[in-house]
């Protein structure tokens, strides 16, 4: 047991050396980015805050857009700036607290536009509340959208992405959320 435990120690530091030191290369040495020109990305929670930003940087770089929000009027904004950069956009008003809507857009997506090679699951709701001011809804909304939804849309776009041996997922979360949490339970 003893020498597992030297070993175990030894591999760990090696590691630990290693990933030091490839850091420090990566310093001075630049790594080519990948390019998302022509990738097909869809972004739930495109009509505000992180979607949008995030919509606007794909846009940039010429990537094909599928923007989805629960807010008709913000998706469509995200997708005008979008447009004005060049980018080709489609929208979809979506619910992503609710599963079945996520699914049958899912599809719709699939069979209009394509296979989606980058999601980005944005969306996201918070309540500034503490844990006794925050109504059972609100609780259980924030696990629909900020939870669920991840996995429901995951599981909608994940498969194309395995037969297709190629594709990404960018799951975004936020700080505040932790920080919310950490209020709710210190108080």
């Amino acid at each position: 047991k003893k020498m597992n435990l030297f070993v175990e120690s030894l591999l760990f530091l090696g590691t630990l050396a290693f990933s030091y030191l490839e850091a420090f290369v990566k310093l001075f040495v630049p790594v080519k980015r990948k390019s998302v020109s022509g990738e097909l990305v869809l972004i739930t929670g495109a009509g505000h805050g992180v979607g949008r930003a995030t919509a606007l940087e794909f846009a940039k770089r010429q990537s094909r857009l599928v923007l989805w929000d629960i807010s008709k009027h913000g998706v469509e904004e995200t997708a005008a700036e979008c447009k004005r950069l060049g980018a080709t956009v489609q929208t979809f008003v979506v619910d992503c607290s609710k599963r079945e809507e996520i699914y049958s857009t899912a599809e719709k997506v699939k069979k209009e536009i394509g296979d989606v090679t980058i999601l980005v699951n944005n969306a996201g709701v918070i309540t500034a509340a503490d844990l006794l001011s925050t109504q059972d809804h609100q609780i259980e909304r924030m696990f629909e959208v900020n939870i669920l939804a991840h996995i429901w849309t995951t599981r909608a776009f994940l498969p194309a992405m395995l037969n297709n041996n190629y594709g990404h997922i960018v799951t975004v979360a936020s700080a505040a959320g932790h920080f919310v949490t950490s209020f709710m339970v210190a108080y």
